[in-house]
């Protein structure tokens, strides 16, 4: 499996959506994406048809723009969710849509998708939400009013794709305030005690094979309440 975890692909100042070429993205993905690849996108919303189909024209044709055009493009939601392993089993590319995590992962665990996934010899990308639950272990980050509460579920089991826990849109959200708390200062940070983060602005992405573990692009990694950066714009950072 090549996987591919971003915080997001695009570069959303252009319209239309356009994928992101920072720190070898595009030519990384033409490495190893079969031509017109069959792609699934899995939702992050499974009642939300109008989003995930909305989801999957952009990206289509973005991909199409940057010369990695797609194949038959089909979406994976509550509509179908009963027939999840034949339309993962006939996919060459997988596609992790953004959205709410805990609600992706209610979804995910819904149709096995861990156990469906796992076999997978394609190619996958994660886009936020669906880059956070492609963890071992899932750190829902609060985003939603009323989510700081400690009763919040923060940890889930997600579909064991790679060790990583991966905080988007760190240039969105940085100075964020949730139910009157600085998301990172007054709840990461003390959600971090005993784990590691990395924190990701968009254009950085995370990318892993058989013989590789690399971020690729500005990161940042939060542990015990300390944040301190380890990679740098169109550098890399490979775990041991």
């Amino acid at each position: 499996m090549h996987l591919f975890l971003t915080s997001s692909p695009y570069l959303y100042q252009h319209d239309p959506a356009t994928l992101n070429p920072a720190n070898g993205f595009v030519d990384r993905l033409k490495e190893v994406l079969p031509y017109r690849a069959k792609t699934l996108f899995i939702c992050s919303d499974p009642n939300d048809h109008e989003m995930t189909l909305s989801f999957i024209r952009i990206t289509k044709d973005a991909f199409g723009r940057a010369g990695i055009p797609l194949g038959k493009c089909t979406a994976l939601d509550a509509r179908n969710a009963r027939w999840a392993y034949r339309l993962v089993a006939e996919s060459e590319f997988i596609i992790l849509m953004g959205g709410h995590v805990p609600t992706q992962n209610a979804f995910f665990q819904r149709i096995r998708l861990r156990r469906l996934i796992q076999k997978f010899d394609g190619v996958v990308m994660g886009i936020s939400a669906g880059s956070m639950n492609a963890a071992i272990n899932v750190y829902s980050q609060p985003e939603e009013a009323g989510e700081s509460s400690p009763s919040f579920q923060r940890f889930l089991s997600g579909l064991g794709l790679a060790d990583i826990n991966i905080l988007p849109h760190y240039q969105q959200v940085k100075d964020y305030m949730l139910d009157g708390k600085r998301l990172y200062e007054d709840v990461t940070f003390a959600d971090s005690m005993g784990r590691v983060f990395h924190v990701f602005p968009d254009g950085t992405y995370y990318f892993q094979n058989d013989e590789e573990k690399t971020v690729c692009g500005e990161c940042w990694r939060i542990t015990d309440g300390v944040m301190e950066k380890i990679c740098e714009e169109e550098e890399s950072f490979t775990f041991m």
